[in-house]
C-alpha cells in the first residue's frame, strides 16, 4: 500500500510538471521575452541593467550549460510544491490525483504554464504571495522545514524583481492591521516571519548586485517606469512645454517628437537611443518624475488612477514572447553561445507564437474569477467550515488590488503585470469547488464542520 501511494505521487508529481513546462517542450527551447537577456547579462559584463535583478540572473546562469532548461524545471517544481502545499492547507492534502487535476486545470484555464516555461522572474510574484499567506494565515498547516523553505522562496522572490517586494511589503502591511485589529488572527510570530523574509530578500538582492556588479545598491530603474507612466499620460509633455527652453534639459529640442507609448520611447529607437538610452537620460528622466510629482499633483492621481483600473483587466497570456526580442538574443549569443542553434531552431524565433486562441478562453475566464472572489470571500467567512477559503479569496483580492495599484503607481499597465498574478484568482475558485464537493461527497454541508 505504501509503495502503491508514492508510486501515486511520484506520477502525480512528474505529469504535473510535464504540463507547466510543456509550452517549453512545444517550442523545443524556454520561452524567451525582451527582459530575459537583462537578467543574464550582468554576471558576464559586471553592469546592473535597469530593473534587472541578478538574483534571478544567478538562475539563468545556472541552468545555461544546458540550454537554461534547468530553470523551467525548478520554476515547476517550485510552482507544484506550493500548490500541494496550498491545497493541503485547506484540507485537500494527500490526493495526487487531485493535485494533478489541479494543475491540468490552472493549465488550460490560466497563463500559470506559460509563465512557468519562460526564462523571467513572473512566475515568483504568485509564488511568493502563496508563501507569505502561507506563512501569515496558514502557518498550523506547516512543518518547521517548510517554514524556512517558504521564507527562503518568499526572499528570492522578493530579490528578483522590486514589484513583487513592492507587492508583499503592502500585504505584510495589511496583515500588521490585522494584528493590531485581532492579534489572535495573525500571532505576532508569524508577523515578524513574514518580515525577516522581506529583509532577507532586500539583502538578498543588495548582496547579488555587489558580488556581481560591484555595486552593493538597490536594481536601477524605478524612476524609468514612473516616467514611462508619466509620458504616456501626457504629463511629460506639459513638464517640457512649462519648462523649455532649458539649457539643462536635454529632451527640449524634442519634446514635440516624444511618443505617447512607454514601449515605444524606450525600445523603438529614436530619442532615447539618440540621447544615450539610459546612461545619457537616467538622471533627467529621475529629475523630471520628481519635478511632476511636485507640480502636478491632481494629474498624477488621475493618471495613477486611470493606470491602476487598467492594469485590472490587462491580464492577457504571451506579452513580450514574441519572434525577436533583440537585446535577449544577442546576449545570448554573446554569453551562452553554445545554446544559441537549439534557440534558433525553436518555434518562437522560426515563426512566432500566436496567443489569440489561448487569450479567447483565459482573459473572460481571468476576468470572471477575478469578479467572483470579493463574493467568495463574504460567502465562506459566513460559514463556520470555510472560514479559510475566505481568508484566501480575501487575501487574494488585496493581492491583485495592489498588484494593479503598483504598477499603476510606479509604471503603465500591461497585460504581463497582470497575467502574473491573476492565475491565483482561478486557483481561488478551483479550491473553493474542490471544498464544496468534497464536503458534499462526505455527506456534510458544505461549509459545515464534521
Amino acid at each position: 500500500m505504501l509503495n502503491s501511494r508514492r508510486a501515486q505521487w511520484a506520477l502525480a508529481i512528474a505529469f504535473s510538471l510535464l504540463l507547466l513546462i510543456a509550452p517549453a517542450i512545444w517550442n523545443g527551447f524556454p520561452l524567451l521575452q525582451y527582459d530575459t537577456g537583462g537578467y543574464l547579462a550582468p554576471w558576464f559584463d559586471h553592469k546592473l541593467e535597469v530593473n534587472r535583478a541578478v538574483a534571478y540572473g544567478v538562475l539563468l546562469v545556472a541552468g545555461a550549460p544546458i540550454d537554461f532548461w534547468p530553470v523551467p524545471v525548478v520554476q515547476a517544481a517550485l510552482t507544484v510544491w506550493m500548490l500541494a502545499l496550498t491545497m493541503r492547507a485547506h484540507g485537500l492534502g494527500n490526493r495526487p490525483g487531485l493535485l494533478f487535476i489541479m494543475v491540468a486545470a490552472l493549465s488550460v484555464l490560466t497563463t500559470l504554464p506559460w509563465l512557468t516555461a519562460i526564462l523571467l522572474t513572473d512566475v515568483f510574484a504568485g509564488l511568493s504571495v502563496l508563501a507569505l499567506y502561507l506563512l501569515l494565515l496558514r502557518d498550523d498547516a506547516l512543518t518547521r522545514n517548510e517554514r524556512i523553505g517558504l521564507v527562503l522562496l518568499i526572499a528570492f522572490s522578493a530579490a528578483t524583481h522590486s514589484a513583487t517586494m513592492l507587492v508583499l511589503l503592502g500585504l505584510v502591511a495589511v496583515a500588521t492591521v490585522v494584528w493590531i485589529i485581532d492579534s489572535t488572527r495573525i500571532p505576532y510570530l508569524r508577523l515578524v516571519r513574514a518580515t525577516a523574509a522581506l529583509l532577507l530578500g532586500a539583502l538578498m538582492m543588495v548582496t547579488a548586485n555587489g558580488l556581481v556588479a560591484g555595486r552593493f545598491a538597490w536594481t536601477p530603474g524605478g524612476y524609468a517606469l514612473s516616467f514611462g507612466r508619466m509620458l504616456e499620460d501626457g504629463i511629460v509633455k506639459k513638464y517640457l512645454d512649462d519648462h523649455c527652453p532649458d539649457a539643462s534639459l536635454r529632451l527640449c529640442p524634442y519634446k514635440n517628437e516624444l511618443p505617447r507609448d512607454a514601449d515605444d520611447f524606450f525600445w523603438g529607437g529614436g530619442v532615447f537611443n539618440k540621447l544615450g538610452r539610459f546612461d545619457g537620460l537616467g538622471d533627467e528622466m529621475r529629475r523630471i518624475v520628481l519635478a511632476c510629482l511636485a507640480d502636478y499633483p491632481a494629474l498624477q492621481i488621475e493618471s495613477a488612477a486611470s493606470e491602476t483600473t487598467k492594469q485590472l483587466v490587462e491580464v492577457e497570456t504571451g506579452a513580450g514572447v514574441v519572434k525577436w526580442a533583440w537585446d535577449t538574443y544577442f546576449a545570448i549569443k554573446d554569453y551562452v553561445p553554445a545554446a544559441v542553434p537549439a534557440m534558433r531552431a525553436a518555434r518562437q524565433q522560426r515563426g512566432g507564437i500566436s496567443f489569440a486562441a489561448i487569450n479567447l478562453l483565459q482573459v473572460p475566464v481571468a476576468w470572471f474569477a477575478m469578479a467572483l472572489l470579493p463574493f467568495i470571500a463574504i460567502f465562506a467567512l459566513r460559514r463556520p467550515g470555510l472560514h479559510d477559503i475566505g481568508e484566501f479569496a480575501t487575501a487574494i483580492t488585496f493581492t491583485i488590488l495592489g498588484n494593479a495599484a503598483v504598477f499603476g503607481l510606479f509604471a503603465t499597465a500591461h497585460s504581463r503585470y497582470g497575467a502574473r498574478m491573476v492565475w491565483l484568482a482561478v486557483l481561488v475558485v478551483l479550491i473553493t469547488l474542490a471544498r464544496m464537493l468534497l464536503d458534499r461527497s462526505r455527506g456534510e454541508a458544505p461549509g459545515l464542520p464534521a
